[in-house]
């Protein structure tokens, strides 16, 4: 079982909470990508807050791309914090992007740009290196 806690003495909401508790948890190794954490039930029972909660929680990691939650199937890590962090940014840049009027296939444009000079300039300089 996960080592999670609360504090209903926290300014922070008990979703972010638990959210940040397995965040933590992952981040700490004690859960590896692809193994299945413990039903929400049995989270929010260990937590003594509402399975609500936990799902709401929940929701936030698969929106960081940390777990997968399938349902019948169970709450399953997917990533790692790291790309959790690259998750994150990409939702940053798209919020962003559509702040300026960009659509998204206008952004994906840009970044396959971006990636192909980014990759061209890398062969460039290990073909100058040899």
């Amino acid at each position: 079982m996960l080592r999670v806690k609360v504090d209903r003495a926290e300014p922070a909401t008990l979703h972010d909470q638990v959210a940040a508790e397995l965040r933590r948890a992952l981040a700490n190794g004690e859960a590896k990508p692809g193994e299945r954490l413990p039903p929400a039930r049995d989270l929010a029972a260990v937590l003594g807050v509402n399975r609500n909660t936990v799902l709401r929680a929940v929701r936030l990691l698969r929106d960081e791309g940390l777990v997968e939650f399938r349902r019948g199937r169970g709450i399953t890590v997917a990533g790692t914090p790291e790309r959790s962090a690259v998750v994150q940014r990409a939702h940053d840049l798209i919020r962003f992007a559509r702040a300026r009027g960009y659509r998204a296939d206008e952004l994906i444009r840009m970044i396959e740009t971006a990636s192909a000079e980014a990759r061209n300039a890398g062969e460039h300089s290990r073909a100058t290196a040899r």
